[in-house]
C-alpha cells in the first residue's frame, strides 16, 4: 500500500479513526459562528475565528483519507471534491440571497478564482513538492487528459462566451442561452464522473494500483468507522464555510481600505473554501502519488463549474438574478495561459519541478492582479 494510504490505514489498526482533535476542531468552529454570528465586526472575533480555520481544514483532510481508505480510488478523491463544492454552491446561494444586486459577479469570480488557485497554486504545489522529493513523477495521462479537455471546454462555455454573444449587452447570457450553458456544465461534469468511476475508472488510478491494496484498505476501515469519518467531514466542511462566510465582511472592508477591487474577496473565500482539497494534494504529491494529487486538483475545477453554474443559472432564472459571467479581458488572457499550460505540462505523463515552476508563476501572477489590476 503506499505510503499516503499507509499512513491512514496505520491510524485505522490502532482504531484512531477519529482522534479528539479532527472532532473538536469542527464543535469549536461552528459553536464560534453560532455565538458570535455570520456578520462580525470586531477585529479580535475575526482574529479568533480565522484561528479556528487551519484546524477545521486539517480535520476535513483526516476524514476524507479515512473515507478514501474505504472505497478506494479515484471515488476516494471525488468525495472530498464533491462535498466542498456542495457547501461552496451553498455558500455562494446564500450570499445571493441576502445580496443579489451586490453578487452579480459573485459566480464568475468564485468560479475563475477556483480554476486558476486549483490549476496555478495547487497543481503548482503539488508538482513542485514531489519533484522535490521525487525529482520525476509519473500519473495516467488518459485521465488526466480527459479532465484537463473537459475543464477546458467548461472555462470557455462559462467565463469567456458571454462576452460575445449578442442576445444581451455586455458580459451576460440570455436566458435561454444561460440554461443552455447551464444543462452543458451538468451534462460535461456527469459524463466526467461517469468516466471516472465505471467507464475507464483505471484511467485514473496510480500506475501501482492493485485490487489486493484496495481490498486491504477496505477491510482496515468498519462501514459504522466510515460513517463516522463521514459525518465528520460534512461538520468539517461545513464549519469552513461559515467561517469564510463570517471573514467576509471584514476582508471585504480590509480589501476596500487597501484599494483592492471587491472581486478579490470572491479570490480569498475561494482559496480558504479550496483548503481541505489543497492540503490533501500537496500531501498526496509529497507520498509521490501525484495521480491522487491531480484527480483531487482537476475534479475539484471541474465540479466547481458543473454543480455550481447549473444550480446559480436555475436559481437566477427563478428569482430574476442577473449573472455577469464573462471575464474583463486581462481574466481572459490569465485564464487561458493557465488552460494551455495546464494542457502541455500535463500531456506527457511525467512531471518535473519546470513544469511546477511554471503553474506557480502564473498563479502569482493572478494573485499580484487580482489585488492590484
Amino acid at each position: 500500500m503506499d505510503k499516503f494510504m499507509g499512513s491512514t490505514l496505520e491510524r485505522l489498526s490502532f482504531g484512531q479513526t477519529a482522534p479528539f482533535w479532527s472532532w473538536i476542531a469542527p464543535v469549536l468552529a461552528l459553536g464560534a459562528v453560532a455565538y458570535f454570528g455570520l456578520h462580525i465586526e470586531d477585529g479580535t472575533v475575526a482574529l479568533y475565528l480565522a484561528a479556528l480555520l487551519l484546524p477545521a481544514v486539517m480535520a476535513a483532510v483526516h476524514h476524507a483519507e479515512v473515507i478514501a481508505v474505504k472505497v478506494g480510488e479515484p471515488l476516494g478523491t471525488l468525495v472530498l471534491a464533491l462535498a466542498v463544492t456542495i457547501i461552496e454552491c451553498a455558500l455562494i446561494i446564500t450570499l445571493m440571497l441576502s445580496k443579489p444586486d451586490e453578487s452579480a459577479t459573485l459566480v464568475r469570480d468564485t468560479v475563475y478564482s477556483a480554476v486558476m488557485i486549483i490549476m496555478g497554486g495547487v497543481i503548482g504545489l503539488c508538482l513542485v513538492v514531489g519533484a522535490a522529493r521525487h525529482h520525476v513523477q509519473r500519473f495516467g495521462l488518459y485521465g488526466v487528459s480527459a479532465a484537463t479537455t473537459t475543464l477546458i471546454a467548461m472555462s470557455v462555455l462559462v467565463l469567456v462566451l458571454p462576452n460575445f454573444t449578442v442576445g444581451t449587452p455586455g458580459p451576460y447570457f440570455s436566458t435561454s442561452q444561460l440554461i443552455l450553458v447551464g444543462v452543458a456544465s451538468l451534462v460535461l461534469w456527469l459524463m466526467f464522473v461517469f468516466v471516472q468511476t465505471v467507464r475507464h475508472r483505471d484511467y485514473f488510478l496510480p500506475e501501482d494500483a492493485s485490487e489486493t491494496d484496495h481490498h486491504h484498505g477496505a477491510a482496515s476501515c468498519t462501514t459504522s468507522q466510515v460513517w463516522l469519518a463521514a459525518g465528520l467531514l460534512l461538520a468539517c466542511l461545513v464549519s469552513v464555510v461559515l467561517l469564510a462566510k463570517s471573514l467576509s465582511d471584514p476582508l471585504a472592508v480590509i480589501i476596500v481600505k487597501s484599494g483592492a477591487p471587491l472581486s478579490a474577496v470572491g479570490v480569498v473565500i475561494a482559496a480558504v473554501v479550496l483548503l481541505p482539497e489543497s492540503v490533501a494534494a500537496v500531501r498526496a504529491a509529497a507520498a509521490n502519488r501525484l495521480q491522487t494529487s491531480l484527480n483531487l486538483a482537476l475534479g475539484s475545477s471541474l465540479a466547481t463549474i458543473g454543480l455550481t453554474v447549473p444550480a446559480i443559472a436555475f436559481l437566477s432564472v427563478i428569482f430574476g438574478w442577473k449573472l455577469e459571467l464573462g471575464l474583463e479581458p486581462i481574466g481572459i488572457t490569465l485564464l487561458a495561459l493557465m488552460l494551455l499550460v495546464a494542457s502541455t505540462s500535463l500531456a506527457t505523463g511525467r512531471t518535473t519541478v519546470q513544469q511546477g515552476t511554471v503553474h506557480l508563476v502564473i498563479f502569482a501572477v493572478f494573485l499580484f492582479t487580482s489585488f492590484s489590476p
